[in-house]
């Protein structure tokens, strides 16, 4: 068993807290690696004190906390069974069940009464978030951060007052390796049970399992075990295989049988994990066999399985896939991640991700992403962020043309206990820490005042941030992606942004191209339509999309989702096309009056109203365009804000935009 695994002696343990309070380091080989080097990261990162108390630490409201629930829905339902399943187990010891996420926000929680009040006095509840960022080394935490199971055992915890917690924890990941979270039981030191981390492995690999089943199990699969007896059971090893030999899905039973890591689901094939070529696998019958292996590899039982095979079409003239001939060596599949998804077929597109993926985890090289709005540019961040080697770490993002220039500087920088009038009496520490270890978006960063944008550079190029009302400066890490819809070179012209920052920001810099310049706009709408609808097959009118592809799209992909939504909102039980019927009456006029057209029957053209009426429908097209946002409206229209507030108030158009 890793030292890891087992909790380190009461005396050794005291022994090397002694050694850290007094001269900051520990003797080699006093306590395990994992926990030395989380005690480090404690310290050092993230600026934690042994004795001292989580300052800011996050908490989601009740609202917070439903939607992560609802983001979360495919993990909760696989988790809810097996999680009762453990309570069961250790029902009467004191303990409780917990399932956090990938930033080790707690979201759900059984077990005993008495122990779940004595934990909620160190916020070890559901909405509460347990990364070691904000609770120093615990199981939940630790295990997110080194991706592997581990116990944390009364004073291993970095601070002093989670010392009477007893903790295992197992990471959890999905069927392409995304660690989606991790499964722990928590409970009072006196009742530590060297099986509970065990207990914690098992319940993780029952949900791979069952995520595994339900991604998987319609397609071509392999179950593996060491005994014959084994497959079928929850502790077998399941590898999902391309038509082509390529590996595309495994649980961790699998990964560890086979001697992979989980960068290699969708990059190794078949024939390098198990040595056997893909045709000789699919000529393989449903019996089990014995599969030899060299290199002192204890042999395995294996049994192939090939469940109905579902194939999503597009029903917008999309081509049928064939399969290659037996002769024709395997074509690698697209990488399957984030960014993968985005590609829907334009070349322009493609080859602004391609370039993305370039730089995907060189953090020394920061992304400056431009575009209309509305193009994309925070969905291409996040899928940025998941796809990297941070994933598993926060994804902060921070719209700066947001935010008031008076709390800009505390929402960025955090600040000390009573820094300002109305400060927090905890303090705040910022969204520059809270993306530690992750990625840190600024979104419309041309919209930053210049004083900030001066003490950003500072954060940039020291790597540590100061809160407001001073303190200590605490050193941060994070990988940086900045947007704009404005370009930055000619507001540094203007005298409007920062030369020396511009340089700073401007590593790579990615353009995302308007929609109306895309050539996969069907690919697109049916990609949304899927998205909106998954278990039905939607399709568009074929006039709908012929008045789609003439439009010119001036809220480009936002405006785009929005009118799928709202049309298979619209669609009647049974009805599997979107019309003209699904559309809203002022799309329907903007869509007649786009190109050459013909006009939609019952509907007047657009140009065929008085002049008030036209300049109403470019009012709220540009209104869409920016998502309500009026002063950035007015300043596209080329009017005073106060002239588009008279206008909208006459229309009754006020309410819900951005004042």
């Amino acid at each position: 068993m890793p030292a890891s695994e087992a909790p380190t002696p009461p005396d050794r343990i005291r022994q090397a807290r002694r050694q850290w309070l007094d001269t900051g380091t520990v003797a080699s080989g006093l306590i395990a690696g994992p926990l030395q080097a989380s005690w480090a990261r404690c310290r050092d990162h993230y600026g934690l004190a042994p004795e001292g108390r989580p300052q800011g630490a996050p908490h989601a409201s009740a609202a917070q906390l439903a939607r992560a629930l609802e983001h979360r829905h495919t993990l909760m339902a696989h988790a809810r069974p097996v999680m009762a399943f453990l309570h069961d187990q250790v029902q009467g010891s004191d303990s409780l069940v917990l399932l956090a996420d990938a930033h080790g926000l707690l979201l759900h929680a059984s077990g005993d009464a008495p122990f779940a009040d004595r934990a909620a006095r160190v916020a070890l509840r559901p909405g509460a978030v347990w990364s070691e960022q904000w609770r120093g080394t615990n199981a939940i935490g630790t295990a997110l951060a080194e991706g592997q199971p581990l116990v944390v055992h009364a004073g291993e915890h970095y601070l002093s007052r989670n010392g009477f917690l007893t903790c295992a924890a197992a990471p959890i990941a999905d069927p392409t390796g995304q660690l989606l979270g991790v499964l722990d039981i928590s409970g009072d030191r006196r009742g530590y049970h060297r099986h509970t981390l065990a207990l914690a492995r098992s319940g993780a690999r029952m949900i791979e399992h069952q995520l595994f089943t339900a991604r998987h199990a319609a397609g071509l699969h392999l179950r593996l075990h060491t005994q014959a007896e084994g497959l079928g059971s929850v502790t077998e090893g399941l590898l999902a295989v391309s038509e082509d030999g390529w590996v595309t899905g495994a649980n961790t039973a699998a990964l560890e049988l086979l001697g992979l890591a989980r960068r290699d689901i969708g990059a190794a094939t078949v024939e390098r994990a198990l040595g056997l070529d893909v045709r000789a696998l699919l000529a393989q019958g449903a019996a089990p066999r014995l599969l030899p292996r060299g290199g002192g590899s204890a042999p395995l039982w294996l049994r192939v399985e090939r469940g109905l095979t579902l194939r999503h079409t597009v029903a917008l003239s999309t081509p049928a896939v064939t399969r290659a001939a037996p002769d024709t060596p395997p074509t690698p599949p697209k990488p399957a991640d984030a960014l993968a998804a985005l590609d829907t077929g334009d070349a322009a597109f493609r080859a602004t991700l391609a370039r993305a993926r370039r730089v995907l985890d060189k953090p020394a090289i920061p992304l400056l992403l431009h575009g209309d709005t509305g193009t994309g540019k925070d969905v291409l961040a996040r899928s940025l962020h998941a796809s990297s080697a941070r994933h598993s770490q926060p994804f902060v993002a921070v719209n700066c043309a947001a935010l008031p220039e008076t709390l800009i500087e505390a929402e960025l920088f955090g600040y000390r206990p009573g820094a300002f009038t109305g400060a927090s009496r905890q303090g705040a520490p910022g969204r520059i820490r809270e993306a530690h270890g992750g990625t840190l978006f600024l979104d419309e960063i041309g919209d930053m005042p210049l004083a900030l944008q001066a003490r950003l550079l500072r954060v940039l190029e020291a790597r540590e941030v100061t809160p407001l009302g001073g303190g200590t400066a605490v050193a941060v890490d994070f990988r940086l992606l900045c947007a704009s819809h404005r370009r930055l070179a000619d507001e540094v012209a203007a005298g409007r942004f920062r030369e020396d920052l511009y340089y700073r920001l401007n590593g790579l810099t990615l353009t995302l191209p308007p929609l109306r310049e895309r050539s996969d706009l069907p690919a697109l709408v049916a990609k949304l339509l899927q998205a909106e609808a998954p278990a039905r097959a939607l399709r568009v009118d074929d006039e709908v999309m012929a008045l789609f592809s003439r439009y010119r799209w001036p809220g480009n992909v936002r405006q785009l989702a929005n009118v799928v939504r709202t049309g298979v909102a619209l669609l009647e039980d049974g009805e599997d096309m979107l019309t003209l019927a699904q559309l809203g009456d002022d799309l329907r006029e903007r869509l007649a009056g786009s190109g050459s057209a013909a006009p939609v029957a019952g509907v007047r053209p657009a140009g065929a109203g008085d002049l008030r009426e036209q300049a109403d429908a470019s009012i709220r097209e540009t209104l869409a365009a920016v998502d309500g946002n009026v002063a950035e409206a007015a300043r596209r229209l080329g009017v005073s804000r106060n002239t588009l507030y008279r206008r909208l108030r006459r229309a009754g158009q006020l309410e819900g935009l951005a004042i």
